[in-house]
């Protein structure tokens, strides 16, 4: 089964998306970065150990075996990061390692790809 059929199967009412999805948190915000083009800022203080949501969604159609949500696609790589991922096996959550002042970029640790692994062998 197609996963939007999934999706849209489970839903019995009409849903107004506009009132009920936001692609992050209230508390934080996607502006320009000195560590690399645009990251992920703290628009108020977080707290150390907050679950900030849905980072990355695992599927294997997709390079590497995941989908990033906004939440993950901005987020910058740092030696000394203030955040971190937790896979929950369907879905990975972002985590803050220690508390996030406002205006405080929000940074994980991680290396990008292999650039062997990304090679099509057909």
């Amino acid at each position: 089964m197609i996963f939007d059929e999934i999706l849209l199967d489970d839903i019995d009412e009409e849903i107004d998306m506009s009132e009920n999805y936001t692609p992050l948190p209230y508390f934080l915000t996607i502006k320009e970065s000195n560590i690399d083009g645009l990251g992920l800022f703290a628009k108020e203080n977080i707290d150390r150990g907050v679950d900030l949501g849905v980072s990355h969604v695992h599927h294997h159609k997709f390079l590497n075996g995941y989908i990033r949500t906004a939440l993950g696609g901005f987020v910058n790589h740092s030696e000394e990061p203030n955040c971190k991922l937790i896979d929950n096996k369907t879905e990975m959550n972002l985590y803050t390692l220690k508390d996030i002042k406002s205006g405080e970029e929000l940074t994980l640790k991680y290396k990008l790809y292999n650039p062997v692994e990304i090679i099509d062998e057909r």
